[in-house]
């Protein structure tokens, strides 16, 4: 053996470097990085006047004023404000009775359920916004027609591009994500407490507000900020249903100030817009952290003796049984069906005989091959990439937060789930600055697939952390610290023990994922350009276009093809037991 082979062997362990260790940091540090570098972007271009890299360039507080002292920007927040009650009274409305059949009665055909409101959340919400366009419409929705016909009313009775008329159909789109974080609180709540109040003589509506609420009460309001932000960061239902009728929320402002149809974007008031919107979502951050914490003070004992009371529904099943059919047919399938009838017609009519006769698949035709080609290949390298590399980042981000601890580790955990509650269409803005003025000239990202990536990945993170947290966190550090006294180093460690004990659930993420990637339309309706355009902005461009026959037969294809990941993803909750109901 050399000298210096000698030397390194007598080394002390701790005077050794852990290479995968330091991998891991830089990982993590790099993620969070790029997180901070957005919410900078935004408030340095909220602070100056005159384009980046401009001699000119100066700093003022001219954009924050001139966006406080325009009265349309309040009309904007006002309608985002409607806008998100609206779509929090529906969701809760639907979803907490339909939690509380599922998880505390004997009502059959549960699993069926719960696969169904797991598949109505992967069901891209411009798809089904786009079939109530078609139903709805004050001009051309057919259910309006018919009923103007056979009442001889002077108009209209429903009008679905209206801030009432966004809410209901955002509301019904988040009933699924509502549903399944109140069924993990309703399942994990101990009855015995109310059967206790029971025996005490109260009525059943002093136990629900004196027990039930109380007790639920973190977990429902957890649940109704996670859903605030989400609705308050929506932009594909507001945008097929408001932006032709020009009602507008935050998002879709802020998409039209960037992309107007006349003159150049102002970058500056966009970022002051965005602003307002990234400390609305770091204050909803903050606050859902803090109540999360809170959260162990309201928990119940319940050990191996705990088992819910499950309610007979007796003669209340068949009613009960139609209550969440009439809920799936009026949500899902009805816009569905109304999607895949606009795509066999020329024009949007009443189904009658002529119009059956009228049907094709011309607009499938129509779209041009090529097209269809390079958005599908544009997708399927975005469904590859994206969910690799947010796992890979969430694993060590996880890593560092719960096994290294390092100082910053609560900073770190903070910028992880931070994406879940900023606006989509902010980090957009905030890539397609850095893109276009920053990186120009050095790294051309703006008009290639990476852009989308980066974006894709940074949006992401939340929900991959989230994931990689709450299953390495019931890996007991022992196995890891008797990996190490054998001699295993970090990457021995992640390699032959952590990541073999997570594989379903990474695979699950990993599709989940996927889904996810699939059907999102905000990240990259800023930043795609012909070469780099996924399947959703496909779609979204006929929709734009008013071409809306063709629009339906690309989203139904769109649906289609989602068909495969789908199945593998059922195969894999049925092996493995897993569940979209986990910590957001």
């Amino acid at each position: 053996m050399s000298t210096q082979g000698m030397e390194a062997s007598a080394l002390p362990k701790t005077m050794v470097t852990d290479w995968s260790r330091v991998a891991l940091l830089t990982a993590a540090s790099l993620a969070s990085a790029v997180v901070a570098l957005f919410l900078v972007t935004i408030l340095w271009m909220s602070l100056i006047e005159g384009a980046p890299g401009d001699p000119a360039l100066t700093y003022t507080l001219a954009n924050i004023t001139a966006m406080f002292s325009d009265a349309f920007t309040w009309k904007v927040l006002w309608n985002t404000v409607l806008f998100t009650l609206v779509t929090l009274t529906v969701s809760f409305a639907l979803a907490l009775p339909l939690a509380f059949l599922m998880e505390r009665t004997d009502f059959p055909g549960k699993p069926v359920v719960f696969t169904l409101m797991t598949t109505a959340l992967l069901i891209p919400g411009f798809a089904t916004a786009l079939g109530w366009v078609f139903l709805l419409h004050p001009r051309i929705g057919m259910i309006n027609k018919w009923l103007v016909a056979l009442l001889d009313l002077d108009g209209a009775p429903f009008n679905v591009a209206s801030i009432l008329g966004m809410g209901i159909i955002e509301g019904l789109s988040l009933v699924p994500v509502t549903f399944i974080m109140t069924s993990v609180i309703v399942r994990q709540m101990n009855p015995s407490l109310e059967e206790a109040a029971f025996s005490s003589g109260a009525s059943v509506l002093q136990t629900v507000s004196r027990v039930t609420l109380p007790i639920m009460w973190p977990g429902l309001l957890a649940t109704a900020i996670y859903v605030a932000a989400l609705s308050f960061a929506a932009f594909d239902v507001p945008a097929t249903l408001g932006l032709t009728a020009r009602i507008f929320t935050f998002s879709t402002y802020v998409y039209r100030e960037v992309t107007p149809s006349e003159g150049a974007p102002q970058y500056g008031h966009v970022a002051a817009l965005s602003l307002i919107m990234l400390i609305f979502a770091v204050l909803l951050s903050v606050w859902y952290r803090r109540v999360q914490k809170q959260a162990p003070r309201y928990a119940t004992v319940t050990g191996k003796g705990f088992r819910p009371r499950i309610t007979e529904l007796r003669g209340w099943k068949w009613p009960a049984i139609a209550a969440v059919t009439f809920f799936f047919i009026v949500s899902q399938l009805l816009p569905l069906l109304t999607l895949g009838w606009a795509s066999g017609l020329p024009f949007l009519r009443q189904p009658s005989p002529e119009a059956f006769a009228a049907l094709s698949l011309n607009h499938f035709r129509n779209i041009p091959t090529e097209l269809i080609r390079s958005t599908i290949g544009n997708t399927v390298l975005l469904m590859l990439l994206v969910p690799t590399l947010t796992l890979a980042l969430s694993v060590a981000i996880s890593w560092v937060v719960l096994r290294l601890k390092v100082r910053l580790a609560p900073l770190y955990d903070f910028l992880a789930f931070l994406p879940v509650t900023i606006p989509h269409v902010v980090f957009s803005l905030a890539a397609l600055i850095i893109a276009l003025f920053v990186l120009r000239d050095r790294i051309p990202l703006y008009g290639t697939i990476w852009i989308l990536v980066i974006v894709y990945v940074i949006g992401r993170l939340s929900y991959g952390t989230r994931m990689t947290n709450t299953a390495l966190i019931q890996i007991h550090p022992e196995l890891e610290e008797s990996a190490a006294v054998c001699g295993a180093d970090t990457g021995n460690v992640l390699r032959r023990i952590i990541v073999p004990i997570l594989s379903p659930a990474l695979l699950y993420a990993w599709i989940w994922i996927a889904l996810l990637t699939y059907r999102e339309l905000t990240l990259p309706v800023m930043l795609s350009t012909s070469d780099s355009m996924p399947f959703s902005v496909l779609v979204w461009g006929f929709v734009q276009a008013s071409q809306y026959g063709q629009a339906s037969a690309a989203a139904l294809m769109m649906l289609a093809l989602m068909l495969p990941l789908l199945a593998l993803y059922w195969i894999l909750t049925r092996r493995y037991g897993l569940r979209v109901g986990r910590d957001p």
